[in-house]
């Protein structure tokens, strides 16, 4: 079960935290579950050239009330994540929609409450506006007259970046289906590649030093690993506690401190940029 790790007294003061959202977005494939993984740029501030799930900042537009909602109502959600105000839970849950249309051209919104668009390329020039802040979400739903489809994600984990890191990120992971019809893509300046792969395949490619996996990213995987179907997936009942690994270099563990430390570092290849700093980047 997930844990907050406490932070030590020798550690420095940390710096500002700001909300995120990701979304592990899912699809049966002919070997199970299959999950859609970027590798961010190295031009990037934040995880630059690491293999990561849609995601990204909570932006002040995502907590507008004003737009159609399908699904569990805010304060639900603010529940799951911990007792969070409905207002902040709305804007994770915003981030979360907004994020994965941008990223990847998935947008978890239809005409109704009922239904979802299958087509999203209609809506190419909006998803760009979007990611250059020309417009924000909420606007961009209620002129094509679109609701937002909270009942397709899933609360999933709750990690924050350690109090070491210049930029820090308190993140909530949900977890979606990838709907029928809609195709996720590559078509974003934040990734240079893009595949969907099993939980499996994506962390014997992390063990061949083919990619590098932040351990969020690790974890999600290896829990995904336990699931047969994407309908196994959403019908989980996940325990969510916030987990802040811990960066202590004195002891005789892993530097990093967070839950199954061991097990990932074990398992972490020897060229790997997250050993030779024993903390993410």
């Amino acid at each position: 079960m997930s844990e907050a790790i406490a932070r030590p007294d020798s550690q420095p003061t940390a710096a500002p935290i700001k909300d995120a959202s990701t979304v592990v977005l899912v699809r049966d494939g002919a070997h199970g579950p299959e999950v859609f993984l970027q590798r961010r740029v190295g031009s990037m501030a934040f995880a630059a050239g690491m293999t990561v799930f849609p995601g990204g900042g909570v932006d002040p537009s995502d907590a507008s009330i004003a737009l159609d909602w399908a699904g569990p109502e805010p304060a639900w959600w603010g529940e799951r994540f911990g007792g969070i105000d409905a207002g902040r839970a709305q804007a994770l849950v915003c981030a979360a929609v907004r994020e994965t249309f941008e990223e990847c051209g998935v947008l978890l919104a239809g005409p109704t409450a009922d239904s979802i668009v299958s087509d999203t390329s209609v809506y190419a020039e909006a998803r760009a506006q979007l990611e250059r802040r020309e417009l924000s979400f909420a606007e961009f739903l209620t002129r094509e007259n679109l609701v937002l489809r909270a009942d397709l994600l899933r609360p999933w984990d709750h990690w924050i970046t350690p109090e070491i890191e210049p930029r820090r990120y308190d993140t909530r992971f949900f977890v979606a289906v990838l709907p029928a019809g809609q195709l996720a893509d590559g078509d974003t300046s934040e990734a240079e590649v893009v595949t969907w792969c099993t939980p499996t395949e994506a962390i014997d490619r992390w063990h061949q030093g083919l990619d590098v996996l932040l351990p969020p990213t690790w974890t999600q995987l290896a829990a995904l690993n336990e699931f047969a179907s994407t309908a196994e997936i959403l019908a989980a009942e996940r325990t969510i506690s916030p987990i802040m690994p811990i960066y202590d270099p004195s002891g005789n563990g892993p530097a990093l401190a967070f839950p199954n430390a061991d097990r990932y570092f074990a398992e972490l290849p020897d060229n790997s940029r997250i050993r030779g700093s024993q903390r993410p980047e």
